[in-house]
């Protein structure tokens, strides 16, 4: 059985490629670039193309069982409003290109990675694979819209073709965005476009020049922490790719992909912690006041042409409660998660280290 897997070498791409080939199915790796060496098994083909581009998916297609659709344009913070005809040329006609190679290609099934992200908030209560859809992004709103065009997808015989994976916030140590941010925080490295915001700012004497590459902060959470996140770890995802390319069941449904439980915020910062041998800190911010102090924040960045280091955006997002229920596709599928939060971050921080990535 051959898999064509689309946004092979994304953050998650490799370890789904890695798990369908320890499951024993030949796999087509389909990106826009390139493999870094080593990033696939040996006996994986590599196709270099675009979703977007008709005639390279269609030539992908050819002798293809089942294809595991993971390129996408991926959530950005406070996208400008000109980016939504890009996120709906990727994420809605990508995955309509592609399903439509498919179809004509007589595949039997196409796997969309989705987000729990098309719920939007929780607000207290607990949702599942039945509740009804919030998407406030323009990432949420297309991958709803991929959905549907997954999900409407029909056989020569008429029968389904898709089946939906919404996955809950992955971590992992090829992660981005902001578990990524979190992690930086936590370990005391403010790093990246901050830290170099930070060095450009002090060239200007808008704050003081700190010795250093990279001036370190402690990291103040804000809020109570008792906000819950639904996680799942990416090699985990890998797994729940494998059942779904092949049960029987999983043809015409969507399931969440958890880790099977609901992680207050303190706690996950408490296992990013130990995992990297620090003590969880022990003040808070709050939420109320700190909007206040960012929107003025944000209010002098763009009057002097910069942009904001943080943002009342990633305030609400990280303040954010979202329960999602991820026992449906445990039951369905015997999906199992072999990592919970604890061994999820430990391994996340080793290869992170390892890699040379904090």
């Amino acid at each position: 059985m051959l898999i064509l897997v689309t946004g092979a070498i994304g953050a998650i791409g490799p370890h789904v490629v890695h798990a369908l080939d320890q499951a024993g199915f030949r796999v087509r790796a389909f990106s826009v670039d390139a493999p870094a060496s080593g990033m696939f098994p040996q006996n994986v083909e590599v196709v270099i193309g675009d979703v977007t581009n008709k005639t390279a998916v269609e030539s992908a297609m050819q002798g293809v069982d089942a294809v595991v659709h993971l390129a996408a344009l991926l959530h950005i913070v406070n996208p400008p409003p000109e980016m939504r005809k890009k996120y709906e040329r990727v994420n809605v006609g990508g995955t309509a290109t592609v399903v439509e190679a498919a179809i004509s290609a007589g595949v039997r099934r196409v796997v969309l990675f989705s987000t729990i992200a098309v719920y939007g908030s929780s607000d207290g209560r607990v949702l599942n694979e039945m509740s009804p859809t919030h998407p406030d992004t323009f990432y949420a709103q297309t991958k709803l819209a991929a959905e549907q065009i997954i999900l409407n997808a029909r056989g020569a015989d008429g029968q389904p073709l898709g089946t939906v994976l919404r996955l809950g916030a992955v971590y992992g140590s090829r992660i981005k965005g902001n578990y990524e941010r979190l992690t930086r925080a936590l370990a005391g490295n403010l790093g990246g476009n901050l830290g170099t915001r930070y060095q450009f700012l002090a060239k200007l004497g808008h704050v003081p020049k700190l010795p250093g590459h990279v001036p370190r902060f402690p990291f103040i959470p804000v809020g109570n922490g008792l906000n819950r996140r639904t996680l799942v770890y990416d090699k985990d995802v890998g797994r729940a790719a494998v059942l779904a390319v092949s049960h029987p069941v999983a043809v015409g449904r969507v399931f969440n992909v958890t880790d099977g439980e609901f992680h207050t915020l303190n706690e996950i910062i408490e296992s990013i912690c130990s995992a990297l041998g620090r003590k969880p800190p022990r003040l808070s911010l709050p939420v109320r006041t700190t909007r206040t102090l960012i929107r003025l924040i944000e209010k002098g960045s763009h009057a002097i042409g910069l942009k904001p280091l943080i943002t009342r955006a990633i305030i609400d997002k990280y303040t954010e409660d979202i329960a999602v229920d991820g026992s449906l596709i445990q039951k369905e599928l015997g999906f199992v998660p072999h990592y919970d939060l604890k061994t999820g971050w430990e391994e996340t921080i080793k290869e992170m280290r390892r890699s040379g990535a904090l």
